[in-house]
């Protein structure tokens, strides 16, 4: 009897088991060669459809190097949905399955949104030797950061931003806006999440101008500034919305009164009287 036999022999007579049970005997056949096995071992955890035994960001990982090795486009495109669907914060050693899943699996564009992924958890960590590292892979590899795009339908017209956008008709009066926005949050308590600013900049007054220009805030001001009290602001965004773009829309909601709708890659954030509908995790 090989050893993986002994192994699922040993699992099945298990009285009780939870994640990490499956994630052991996942990583097994992971580590046997033996990938289609897990893959169906995770088709049976998922029929159980049990809070213990459901995936999380410890046991993705197993996953996606399960479906990395199979070259499963259906398997890996699942993984990184059920990833988004569950609010998994990603980590250094999900972020970095993630650019190794889709660099085997030959889709470039999205190892450059896991590369991004990846420079965003160094940068909020602080790590910034390792954020250099991971720069300096994208430039060799000539990969670019997809850039931040929100649009915003104010008078039947679709306006479009991205970070310190200049090329608008109104950009000198949107730029004053999130300015006087940002005095106006202040006196509120706000205060800049700087770690989500991912450019050598060498001041803080420098980092928190580059945080008031992100593209939704610039889609935001635009809309109050263009649009009366009552009228509900949409906002659709091309990537996930930042940490501080999310504080300080909350705040604005309850300062100014409105109602806001980002659509990020995730999902619908519906701020009102300072609260978002995702209860912060997203």
């Amino acid at each position: 009897m090989v050893l993986g036999d002994i192994a699922q022999k040993m699992f099945d007579k298990m009285p009780e088991r939870h994640v990490i049970s499956w994630s052991c005997m996942m990583d097994g056949y992971v580590r046997c060669g033996e990938c289609k096995a897990a893959l169906a071992l995770l088709r049976d955890m998922q029929k159980l459809d049990s809070v213990d035994v459901r995936p999380n960001e410890f046991m993705m990982p197993v996953v996606l190097s399960t479906c990395g090795r199979l070259g499963a486009p259906e398997q890996w495109k699942w993984a990184h949905t059920f990833i988004d669907k569950c609010g998994m914060k990603i980590n250094v050693v999900l972020g970095s399955c993630l650019i190794d899943l889709y660099a085997k699996c030959g889709s470039i564009e999205r190892a450059s949104g896991a590369y991004v992924l990846l420079s965003s958890v160094y940068a909020t960590t602080g790590k910034w030797k390792e954020l250099r590292h991971v720069r300096d892979a994208m430039e060799a590899k000539g990969i670019r950061k997809v850039p931040a795009c929100s649009m915003v339908e104010v008078g039947c017209v679709i306006h479009e931003f991205f970070w310190g956008d200049e090329s608008h008709p109104e950009t000198r009066e949107i730029h004053l806006m999130p300015d006087e926005i940002r005095k106006l949050l202040k006196m509120e308590g706000y205060v800049g999440n700087t770690n989500e600013v991912l450019l050598d900049l060498d001041d803080e007054e420098g980092e928190e101008l580059a945080l008031s220009l992100h593209s939704e805030k610039l889609a935001v001001a635009y809309a109050i500034l263009k649009t009366s009290a009552a009228t509900p602001i949409h906002i659709l965004k091309n990537l996930r919305i930042c940490a501080d773009c999310h504080v300080a829309i909350k705040m604005i909601s309850r300062v100014f009164a409105r109602y806001i709708e980002v659509r990020d890659c995730n999902r619908f954030h519906h701020f009102a009287n300072g609260v978002c509908s995702c209860k912060d995790y997203w």
